[in-house]
């Protein structure tokens, strides 16, 4: 009787300790799955863009009072000659690298209505070349990407103005000025991607600081679509804004207080 108490007392223990056994034996959890991590190497994203300018301000050259600047982007592109606008960004694990060149020439020309009328001829350059470096901050989000920048903005005015004769000859008038100068700039770059194809960019400095310019500064956002791997659109508006003022023997002063704004439509290749 005892003996079948000690066996009946066993088989109880065993069937108790079943589940216990059952959970030393369960496969434990999986571990926690990292963040996605910045790519390493170089990738690089070349883009071409039209940007639709308007200008609004004041121009002064020579010691004439500054003459206020009202064109709408229709009366540009009516006078446009031709423009070149692109840039190229480069980017290594937190660090991006950014290039951007804006050239443009209008030209116009007009009767003056006193003497024998001559025609007034005006043929004007821009070219604006912009150079950043960035560093990404720590933020914690893969999709989220916002940089610290900082670099230089290089501004070049070209003016040629020419006085045609009229009825009665008289000696042609010609007039040559060009402003050219560079300005430190610091900002922020903010790259957010959507989902796998839609993304927002959005970029904002400031500078000058009276050491070619008084002030510039510029913004611009924009909303793309990545249609491959290798290419995508994005059309968005940027402004740019310049106060400068300048000084020389022959010229007199010059004021350019200006900004340039508008929407744009880009195509970018990256590789």
């Amino acid at each position: 009787m005892v003996r079948l108490l000690r066996k009946a007392a066993g088989v109880l223990c065993l069937l108790l300790a079943q589940p216990s056994f059952a959970a030393d034996l369960a496969p434990p959890p999986p571990p926690p799955v990292p963040p996605p991590s910045i790519p390493a190497g170089w990738t690089f994203q070349a883009t071409l863009y039209g940007w639709a300018t308007a200008l609004n301000g004041t121009v002064g050259i020579r010691n004439l009072p500054p003459a206020k600047v009202d064109a709408s982007f229709g009366d540009i592109l009516k006078n446009l000659d031709g423009a070149i606008m692109g840039a190229f960004l480069a980017k290594n694990g937190d660090w991006m690298f950014l290039t951007d060149l804006v050239w443009a020439q209008l030209s116009d020309d007009a009767k003056l209505k006193f003497a024998n009328e001559p025609t007034l001829k005006l043929k004007q350059r821009l070219l604006i070349a912009s150079a950043i470096a960035g560093y990404r901050l720590p933020l914690g989000n893969p999709d989220l990407e916002l940089s610290v920048t900082a670099g230089v903005r290089f501004q070049r005015l070209t003016l040629d103005t020419t006085l045609v004769p009229g009825a009665v000859p008289f000696v042609d008038f010609k007039n040559d000025q060009t402003k050219a100068w560079i300005d430190p700039i610091v900002g922020l770059a903010l790259q957010y991607r959507i989902n796998d194809r839609w993304f927002l960019n959005a970029l904002a400095d400031i500078g000058g600081f009276g050491v070619g310019s008084q002030l510039t500064s510029q913004g611009l956002v924009s909303v793309g679509y990545k249609w491959t791997e290798s290419f995508s659109t994005a059309v968005g508006y940027r402004a740019l804004y310049t106060d400068y003022k300048g000084s020389g023997t022959r010229t007199g002063t010059f004021r350019y207080d200006t900004t340039m704004h508008g929407p744009f439509l880009s195509m970018a290749v990256h590789f």
